[in-house]
């Protein structure tokens, strides 16, 4: 399985998922349209070649290129919360290519295999996705404030390490309200680490931090104090 972030951060987020001659699967649709096809060019692949665009919730940051996605063939794979958001900025005139999914209800594109779990942010019913082919099985989970679901058997993770909680207490002080909107909606550091402690980690051959904050990150401190953690290959996606 080969994970190759295209964007990860606030002003965009969209990561292609690869595995032989399987379809290729996106994870997030959150560039404008000709930029993210273009970066998905780059990588060999046309949008007519994805199986399908899971989209964990419907902020522009997530979304902004599902309707683009839409109309040239691609399904998109979202809870009905996620669709009727996103259908607000023009998904409607391609409902039909909207797949509606649930958390813990298990289901397939091609030969892969997703099951959806809920998350804890700010949005209509946002989701997270296990994904697995054959005897690898990835995990992701972003914008949360917590994940709420315990895996076993994973070989990659990609979890959201938006902030370092010192970071955002010395740079919000003037603005209280952006402290308290972080923290309820996306993992810090030591949560990402909670979960990890929790998580069976055997198998796993690498770990992908995501979504890491312009202003309230470290990605080297993340990096180093993750992988002492785990004594597994960490990497940082690229902004």
């Amino acid at each position: 399985m080969i994970i190759t972030p295209l964007a990860s951060s606030s002003r965009g987020n969209a990561y292609l998922i690869r595995d032989g001659a399987a379809p290729p699967l996106l994870l997030e649709a959150g560039l404008p349209f000709q930029d993210l096809r273009k970066r998905i060019w780059e990588k060999g692949i046309t949008t007519g070649d994805l199986g399908g665009c899971l989209i964990s919730h419907e902020h522009g940051d997530h979304a902004k290129a599902a309707t683009e996605l839409a109309r040239m063939g691609t399904e998109i794979y979202c809870s009905i919360g996620t669709a009727q958001g996103a259908m607000k900025k023009g998904l409607q005139d391609y409902r039909h290519r909207i797949v509606p999914v649930q958390a813990r209800r298990q289901f397939s594109i091609g030969p892969w295999t997703v099951v959806p779990f809920e998350t804890v942010h700010d949005a209509a019913e946002p989701l997270g996705f296990l994904i697995a082919k054959e005897d690898q099985r990835l995990v992701y989970a972003t914008d949360t404030a917590y994940v709420p679901v315990r895996f076993r058997g994973l070989t990659s993770i990609m979890i959201e390490c938006n902030y370092c909680p010192e970071l955002l207490a010395a740079n919000t002080r003037a603005h209280p309200e952006t402290k308290i909107r972080v923290i309820k909606n996306h993992l810090a550091l030591d949560q990402t680490k909670r979960f990890l402690r929790a998580t069976d980690t055997r198998a796993v051959r690498e770990i992908w931090l995501l979504h890491l904050s312009d202003n309230h990150s470290d990605a080297a401190k993340f990096k180093r104090e993750i992988q002492a953690l785990t004594g597994k290959p960490v990497y940082v996606a690229d902004q």
